[in-house]
């Protein structure tokens, strides 16, 4: 079959890029190499629109132990010899189509970056966004991705400890599935995922490979679209329990010393594995695929190369020493397949039965090497005009205490803002860890990291409408709140993995949100002093009315060397003050308030100055570290009544209240302006905490008292604290019951 551009066009590939293969290889490619460079120069493999900007982010410094980008997920120095590995990656388009799978999957997908490079992983998060709750496809896509997220992260025994749920109407067709993980390793036990050493090895371990996930990586550089149910072949299949076995194994094999690298086999399968672990040793390989262990039967070379069937490995070894690593996997009952060996000459070489199906240079397929980089255009999108002509003036202030009240009763049922329990419960907290995990409530999640003395904060961040409203300051406030999460916690931020989840790239207004978002994100990830170690760009996320909000989903991962300073949100007893810090802002920009209870689609970003934040945390660092404070919670959605009533729900504990200046109620109450913390400190040492917030030149204002379970604001009784909680908690659940 003589292979032509239209052969290059079904597969995604550009005339241009048709070419440009063409010329790499110095004459036609065959179907099969055809097929390679669609898998390896798709978006989702190549970053080929993405990648000048991604550079531009800190990618070194801090704790960093390789640079960003150089391993399958980021490695940072926890100290005493261990190293924390994270990393969060995207699984949105197969979980619009197979909502449990495409889910489930993803969750598997990004526990194989942990332990590939030897750690062992021991908490998962997540950040997900969903359209209206009262739709009945929001309610069918959410129950099955949450299902798949518990089923795969609670069979394969590493808990689900924190995440975020968002609901607004862009995400209707395409939701939003993003999945962390963080693993601890010695550092004297890392692998990486390089192929050297011309003769030795190269095995292919983990489940049999079937034509699951084929194409998955081109499918998920495309847009969501009616007929997308028939590409059903590019969403893949996990098995969690034989993931646990290749995790042990994994991890097993590696003390045997005879492992030269290792590497997952995630988006596009096997030439993906073989062609960035060849690049990055700068060698080539010889590999014979009726070799490859199948489920199913006369496999096509180029289905074998781009399946993307879950739970594999390649592993490169010492000569040798192949049975080492044979009766590992078959210690475990896990296929263990030698395949073939490493070459000196540069060149993916594949076979089947003799017959040389495919001769490609791995250097030409992969991110930084041959494959192609644009730097597409992009325009200053016509609805940030909208934005700029609100007026916060046309919305009338609250008239009263009563209308106070209802807008705090309204506030707290809604899906953003209320508790996320009907998810939170399908997920096991505590599976697998043996009591590693702090449970007590906290702005991120603290986990005990067993061994090393030591404990990490982990969070996931992003409010997707800020960044709507203005891409640099929205994506710099990301980076902050998650940093903020960290501290108010008892944490020291140390890093960041992000997936950056937007509409077309081709679309100029959509890859303008993407360069402002990328340049915020690195002026607060600079600031911070919390580099970014990798992650993932998920494009074409995009409804028939357009794309969704631009979503730079920041995961940050932070250090508590001294497990006693870790810091709880709610109120601890009766008696306690509460203060205010950071300052009341007259703004109402972008909140939940504004946006879905006056239906205000278009209003600024909050307001946010990184210096002031910066300051902002340094302080309530001191703060915790000298045991001044009893708690603390940051603002966020839903502004400073919901921040003092979430304070009060774990121990059933009131609040006694007064507004500290005369700026707008509404803005006082539920404005979502940044940089801001709620404490609660004992009476005794309200005098020392306002003196220390003296010096550190930070502001604050006193609200009020705890009290044992009564709710008043202003002088006015507002109710019992449970009467809140109730609400609180019941707000999603009966909801979908409702719809």
């Amino acid at each position: 079959m003589e292979i032509t551009v239209q052969h290059a066009q079904e597969l995604r590939l550009t005339a241009e890029e048709f070419e440009l293969i063409k010329q790499k290889l110095g004459r036609t490619p065959n179907f099969t190499e055809l097929c390679i460079f669609s898998a390896m120069w798709s978006e989702h493999c190549s970053y080929k629109n993405s990648i000048k900007w991604l550079k531009t982010l800190p990618r070194e410094g801090g704790r960093m132990l390789v640079a960003a980008g150089e391993e399958n997920a980021g490695l940072m120095d926890m100290g005493g010899g261990y190293g924390v590995v994270f990393k969060i990656e995207s699984h949105n388009h197969p979980s619009a189509i197979e909502p449990f799978q495409g889910a489930a999957t993803g969750v598997g997908g990004i526990q194989r970056d942990i332990f590939t490079m030897g750690a062992r992983p021991i908490a998962s998060l997540n950040s997900l966004r969903f359209g209206n709750l009262k739709d009945k496809k929001t309610q069918r896509l959410m129950a099955g991705i949450v299902h798949g997220i518990g089923h795969y992260g609670n069979c394969f025994g590493v808990p689900t400890v924190a995440g975020e749920v968002y609901f607004e109407d862009c995400y209707h067709t395409n939701p939003l599935v993003n999945a962390m993980s963080v693993g601890i390793v010695d550092t004297k036990r890392t692998v990486s995922a390089t192929a050297e050493g011309k003769g030795n090895p190269i095995f292919f371990v983990g489940s049999a490979t079937g034509k699951d996930g084929i194409g998955g990586a081109s499918f998920a550089s495309a847009n969501i679209t009616e007929e997308s149910t028939e590409e059903l072949p590019a969403v893949q299949v996990g098995d969690p329990f034989q993931e646990k076995k290749l995790l042990e194994a994994c991890l097993e094999v590696l003390k045997t010393d005879a492992v030269v690298g290792m590497q997952d086999m995630g988006a596009a399968g096997i030439i993906c594995s073989t062609a960035e672990m060849s690049a990055k040793g700068g060698v080539g390989m010889h590999i014979d695929l009726e070799k490859v262990p199948t489920r199913q039967k006369n496999m096509k070379a180029w289905e074998l190369l781009l399946s993307e069937s879950q739970e594999r490995m390649l592993l490169v070894a010492h000569k040798g020493q192949e049975s080492k690593i044979i009766e590992v996997f078959e210690k475990w009952d896990l296929p263990c397949s030698e395949i073939g060996y490493v070459t000196d000459d540069g060149q993916l070489k594949f076979y089947m039965n003799g017959e040389l199906e495919a001769d490609v240079p791995a250097e030409e397929l992969v991110l930084g090497g041959g494959a192609p980089q644009y730097e597409r255009e992009y325009t200053r999108p016509a609805y940030l005009d909208k934005i700029s002509a609100f007026d916060q003036q046309s919305i009338e202030d609250l008239a009263d205490n009563n209308a106070l009240k209802q807008g705090a009763e309204q506030l707290i049922q809604l899906p953003n803002i209320a508790s996320k329990r009907w998810i939170t419960v399908q997920y096991d907290s505590m599976v697998g860890t043996a009591n590693t995990q702090t449970n007590a409530p906290s702005d991120a999640a603290v986990v005990l990291a067993k061994g090393t003395g030591k404990a990490l904060a982990v969070t996931t961040d992003c409010n997707s409408r800020y960044v709507y409203a203005d891409p640099f300051v929205g994506a710099e406030i990301a980076v902050a709140e998650a940093a903020r999460n960290i501290v108010c916690s008892g944490g020291e931020p140390i890093g960041v993995t992000n997936c950056l989840n937007f509409g077309n790239p081709y679309d100029p207004e959509v890859y303008y949100q993407f360069v402002k978002a990328v340049q915020g994100m690195g002026e607060a990830c600079r600031k911070f002093n919390t580099p970014v170690t990798g992650g993932n760009v998920s494009f074409y996320n995009q409804n028939p009315t357009g794309p969704v909000y631009p979503t730079p989903t920041i995961g940050m991962v932070g250090i508590l060397d001294d497990i006693n300073n870790k810091m709880s949100l709610d109120y601890k007893k009766a008696g306690d003050k509460i203060y205010l810090i950071g300052r009341p802002k007259n703004d109402i920009g972008s909140s939940e308030y504004l946006h879905k209870l006056h239906k205000v689609e278009f209003s600024n970003v909050p307001a946010f100055d990184l210096e002031e934040e910066y300051n902002l945390q340094q302080a309530v660092a001191a703060l915790i570290k000298e045991k001044l404070v009893a708690s603390a919670h940051d603002i966020s959605e839903g502004g400073l009544m919901i921040t003092l009533l979430e304070k009060g729900f774990n121990r059933n504990l009131g609040f006694d209240v007064s507004a500290t200046t005369d700026i707008r109620q509404d803005a006082f109450w539920f404005g979502e302006a940044q940089s801001r913390v709620v404490v609660s400190v004992p009476a005794a040492a309200a005098e020392a905490l306002e003196a220390a917030l003296k010096v550190a030149s930070v502001d604050f204002s006193l609200l009020g008292t705890v009290t044992d379970a009564a709710v008043t604001v202003d002088g006015h009784a507002w109710g019992d604290i449970r009467e809140w909680k109730e609400k609180y908690d019941t707000a999603i659940e009966k909801m979908i019951a409702e719809n």
